[in-house]
């Protein structure tokens, strides 16, 4: 590795990314995998049965480029959303990464910058490198939240180009309240920053939380971008998408590669879509194991975080690593985000949630691995 290293940097590699390493969590092949936020529930049969056959039908003219526009798929996404949202609101792309990534190459880019809050998704900072956008590192409190008033001031401070809000927060699983994307909004005026809200677990969040998108109406600064990875157990299709005014998607046309949403990405996409309320029961069933996972970490002493996600993060860990380690030996990986005395876990199935708590039970009780209070 050292070597192949050694080559990479003796190429023109751009300065911003020099020494930089790619994302991706460890891909280890054990039974029961609760580190990357996956829907670990199986697609339901007749959802299935349902892609196979759209898929198939869109194989037949596969030797024909796609609908550029994916038409369908943009109005079926809007009914789904609903908040009043038409086609002309919606754009898609492979995984919200990429929708990420071509809001980056619109607004942003070189002399420009985008403003995140970590801890928070990691990719920012890597989606901001690669489209030579700076990336400016706002600050939380102590707990990781963020308040209305602390936001919109760094925000006015820094008079960023770009500003990403994720909620529910990756890692700590905390949704924002709309008074801070309000905030955010108004105090972007100066700089007209473009305001991302990524609710790419919204589908998880407890009962009354309010999506970003009943915000969309005369702010045509302000994108929310959503998944089909997560909810709608799809992460292997690779579907992202946003809703804003019409005009920011006629924005991302202009750097969009052409025909970049295959004709079988599609298909699959709307055949879910057609099963919506199939694949969200899942997502009840998900919200219940995230709780118990809450509950029963408290009662282990732990620290839980409140999670409208379908991961809980956890402090009160002296040894992150004998901890991970001990989980993976017994075939359950989860995630390590690199924040000391934290780890954060998805919310499985029932059995997988359970070889989860009793495994960590046994190696808590092993050994001093837990803070004191």
């Amino acid at each position: 590795m050292n070597e192949r290293l050694n080559r990479l940097a003796n190429l023109p590699l751009r300065e911003n990314l020099q020494g930089l390493e790619p994302y991706g969590a460890p891909q280890i092949d054990v039974p029961i995998q609760l580190n990357v936020n996956e829907n670990t529930h199986p697609l339901p049969a007749e959802v299935h049965r349902a892609i196979v056959e759209e898929v198939s039908a869109a194989a037949v003219g596969l030797n024909r480029y796609p609908d550029r526009e994916f038409t369908e798929l943009r109005e079926r996404l809007a009914a789904y959303l609903g908040h009043g949202l038409e086609a002309d609101n919606v754009w898609a792309a492979n995984g919200s990464n990429e929708v990420l990534q071509q809001i980056m190459q619109a607004f942003g880019g070189p002399g420009r910058t985008v403003m995140g809050f970590p801890p928070t998704y990691s990719m920012y900072p890597l989606l901001a490198s690669g489209t030579d956008t700076t990336y400016l590192a706002g600050v939380r409190s102590a707990d990781y939240g963020l308040s209305a008033i602390d936001a919109a001031a760094q925000v006015r401070e820094a008079a960023p180009n770009i500003v990403i809000l994720c909620s529910p927060n990756n890692p700590t699983g905390t949704a924002l309240g709309l008074d801070v994307v309000e905030a955010v909004y108004e105090a972007g005026k100066a700089s007209n920053a473009i305001v991302i809200v990524d609710e790419a677990y919204a589908e998880f969040a407890h009962t009354g939380t309010l999506s970003a998108l009943s915000l969309l109406p005369g702010r045509e600064r302000l994108i929310v971008s959503r998944t089909m990875s997560k909810a709608f157990a799809l992460a292997g299709a690779r579907l992202g998408y946003l809703a804003a005014a019409p005009e920011v998607a006629d924005a991302i046309r202009l750097v969009r590669l052409p025909y970049h949403l295959s004709a079988v990405t599609q298909a699959t996409a709307n055949a879910a879509l057609k099963h919506a309320d199939i694949l969200l029961a899942n997502v009840e069933a998900i919200k219940v194991q995230r709780d118990r996972i809450v509950n029963e970490l408290t009662r282990m002493g732990l620290h839980p975080a409140s999670s409208d996600s379908n991961f809980v993060f956890f402090g009160g860990v002296k040894d992150t690593k004998a901890i991970w380690n001990g989980l993976l030996e017994a075939g359950v990986i989860i995630r390590d985000v690199g924040i000391p005395g934290h780890l954060r876990v998805t919310a499985g199935t029932e059995d997988e949630t359970t070889a989860f708590l009793v495994r960590l039970e046994e190696l808590l009780d092993q050994g001093p691995h837990t803070l004191s209070s």
